[in-house]
């Protein structure tokens, strides 16, 4: 989470910028972040922490389980990070299941603390997946075709693809990793209670691929639906990854969306 040369230039003119990573196998903030960081922290002074269960973060998250549960600790992870800072405001990024989900949390726990959010794939408000992606098969082969599904054309990203396979398989059989990520999708009863949207009142942008193979863009609908400041926009071309099929489109929109 090192600050570039921007960061220093760009600190107050705006509220930071927190990039909340999704919550695939392997997953960290550097590899999620690595093709739209550079354009963004022109604009912004931007923070992309590892989550609670990824990367660097895997060791003290035993314990939590369930969706609601592990959304609920990483807000909580941010905001101390915020604190950390010093930082009284910021605006949010946050993809899928994993930074989405946390996104919106935040939004719930600390509204004074959040100006404006994007939320991306519908923020981890759809359905369980059927299956553990991954980890019933943890080899590179099922790793490549886990990221696969996450674009719209595989063919396009092929060199991308087959080197985050590869990174992120390593990061996927770290210790623990697995354990985490099972524990992310347990479908538990008890634990915090759902975030309610309609109390969440900060503008939210919601960005949903038109060929999204994860989670069709009505479950960004239904969310937008029952946020009162939202709005929803459905990037055509766009995959689950919408930042890296199409880069110059979510880089603009959130740009000019947190910059309003």
């Amino acid at each position: 989470m090192s600050a570039t040369p921007e960061d220093a230039v760009r600190k107050g003119v705006s509220p930071p910028l927190v990039l909340l990573h999704g919550g695939g196998p392997g997953v960290d903030a550097d590899s999620n972040w690595a093709g739209v960081r550079p354009r963004l922290s022109s604009e912004f002074r931007c923070l992309a922490p590892d989550l609670l269960g990824f990367g660097t973060r895997i060791a003290g998250s035993a314990g939590i389980k369930g969706p609601r549960a592990w959304a609920t600790a990483r807000a909580r992870q941010v905001l101390d990070i915020l604190d950390r800072h010093g930082l009284e405001r910021v605006h949010l990024v946050g993809n899928s299941a994993a930074g989405g989900a946390a996104a919106l949390a935040l939004l719930s726990l600390a509204p004074d603390r959040i100006g404006r959010a994007v939320v991306m794939g519908g923020a981890g408000t759809g359905p369980l997946p059927a299956t553990v992606p991954f980890y019933d098969d943890p080899t590179k082969r099922s790793m490549r075709a886990t990221l696969g599904r996450l674009v719209a054309d595989e063919s396009v990203h092929d060199a991308l693809l087959d080197e985050l396979a590869e990174i992120r398989l390593r990061q996927a059989l770290r210790p623990g990793a697995e354990a985490a990520f099972r524990s992310m999708f347990a479908d538990v009863v008890d634990g915090p209670p759902p975030v309610d949207p309609t109390k969440i009142t900060k503008p939210v942008l919601a960005l949903h691929g038109e060929r999204d193979r994860v989670s069709p863009p009505e479950v960004s609908q239904r969310l937008v639906d029952a946020l009162p400041s939202a709005r929803l926009e459905v990037v055509a071309g766009a995959g689950h990854w919408i930042h890296v099929d199409r880069p110059d489109e979510f880089c603009s929109l959130v740009g000019e969306f947190l910059s309003a």
